[in-house]
């Protein structure tokens, strides 16, 4: 910490500035405003802190989720935060590709104490999903298409074109040899 006064945004108790939540309500602590500041002026970082709960910021991180890309494990974030559950993500291991910095599957992760509460927020928003899709098939809107192969039935097929495409060469070489 910066050493800057901090304060409870609940009861707007005074706090020493090696602490983090309020002794009388548990609320997540903020620094002091500046005199004659309004709410306007409160940094993200600040809002962000106001909404966590003291009782899931608790215990050793755990995954929860994974996102198939970062802006996906934002999202999933920002969904567990407005349940008062602190979250991370990080690059899953063997994505670490600099050239693509926003692709790659991203884990969530969250502490161990609101490892419950994700994860009934998160099969309760996938409950959700899918029951918005099953009646969006029962009102007569057209189901999402699927893949049309599967990806064993395209790494065959992969397989025989470039098997037929170093056979063509040697063909027609031997062609030319013998012709």
């Amino acid at each position: 910490m910066s050493g800057e006064p901090l304060v409870c945004p609940g009861c707007s108790a005074p706090a020493p500035p090696d602490e983090r939540f309020c002794a009388a309500c548990g609320m997540p602590l903020v620094i002091a405003p500046i005199a004659g500041a309004t709410e306007a002026e409160v940094t993200e970082l600040q809002a962000r802190a106001r909404k966590t709960k003291r009782q899931y910021s608790e215990g050793p991180l755990v995954r929860v989720a994974v996102g198939r890309h970062q802006a996906e494990a934002e999202l999933i974030q920002g969904l567990l935060l407005e349940h008062g559950v602190p979250s991370m993500y990080k690059r899953s291991a063997g994505f670490d590709v600099p050239d693509m910095l926003f692709s790659g599957p991203r884990d969530v992760f969250v502490p161990q104490s609101g490892e419950e509460v994700a994860r009934e927020v998160l099969s309760e928003v996938e409950a959700e999903h899918a029951a918005a899709g099953a009646s969006g098939e029962a009102a007569g809107e057209p189901a999402r298409p699927r893949a049309a192969r599967s990806t064993r039935t395209m790494a065959v097929g992969l397989a025989v074109a470039l098997g037929l495409l170093s056979v063509v060469p040697a063909t027609v070489l031997l062609s030319r040899a013998f012709g």
